[in-house]
């Protein structure tokens, strides 16, 4: 019996941990639509403060949340891509198994 194909989802984790990365380095590429108007949003806001002089702290903190909200949600979809990767492991080495005490000895 083959090893159990598993490339697609080596390749969703490889892209997936990259996605990781580039917004722990608050690059804006890999964020999605909503996300993306909220950063800007908070950017504008915190821009508008310092024009006028008072503090951005809120702007900040609202930025800051943002940021670590999409790392949780890249971070579990890292867990649920390496649990379904497991499971097709697990399911092919168990029918590996079963095949082979079926033999005819």
């Amino acid at each position: 019996m083959a090893k159990p194909n598993t490339s697609r989802l080596d390749r969703e984790i490889q892209f997936t941990t990259r996605k990781l990365e580039a917004v722990r380095k608050s690059e804006m590429w890999p964020l999605t639509g909503s996300e993306r108007r909220a950063v800007l949003g908070a950017l504008a806001g915190g821009s508008y403060k310092v024009v006028r002089g008072k503090s951005p702290a809120r702007a900040e903190r609202k930025l800051e949340s943002l940021w670590t909200s999409v790392q949780s949600r890249l971070t579990a979809e890292i867990t649920a891509l390496q649990t379904e990767r497991q499971r097709i492991v697990n399911e092919a080495a168990a029918a590996k198994a079963a095949k082979k005490s079926s033999g005819w000895w």
